[in-house]
């Protein structure tokens, strides 16, 4: 399996627990790279995901909210929201990632992780997010970093 492809199913397994328990992102991160190696790069690509939906969560979220106004993220499905967000993220191009990969990324892991309808569901908010802006923009919060380090 592909490093990065390998490495987002990680992040957002990561993402998903972050979102129901109180576990710190080292710790997640550390077992989740524990339970299965990354290569470097690959540790490196998860950390820079999760670390940054972490910096980012409340801006992604409102991006999330702008995206798919019918939904209150917060009973949006605990795998979708975390596949939008992980998206979002890529799409705002601090990890070099093309937008069509981004999105067909997301998509599937929407398939493997979500429900029946899921894929549709992140394709879609992804495609209204990419109708508007060439990438989403996302304003750093001041000092904080974006990798999520030991």
């Amino acid at each position: 399996m592909h490093t990065h492809r390998q490495a987002r199913i990680l992040a957002l397994q990561a993402l998903y627990e972050l979102d129901t328990t109180q576990h710190t992102a080292a710790d997640v991160i550390d077992y989740r790279i524990e339970d299965q190696p990354l290569s470097p790069e690959g540790e490196a690509f998860l950390r820079l995901l999760v670390g940054g939906v972490l910096t980012y969560l409340d801006r992604l979220d409102e991006l999330i909210q702008r995206y798919a106004p019918a939904w209150p993220v917060a009973q949006i499905a605990i795998v979708d929201r975390n596949v939008l967000r992980l998206a979002l993220f890529e799409l705002s191009g601090q990890t070099q990632t093309p937008p069509k990969v981004a999105i067909n990324e997301a998509v599937d892991l929407a398939k493997l992780f979500g429900s029946d309808s899921s894929f549709r569901f992140v394709n879609g908010v992804l495609g209204s997010a990419m109708a508007e802006h060439e990438h989403v923009r996302l304003v750093p919060p001041p000092s904080t970093p974006l990798a999520v380090k030991d």
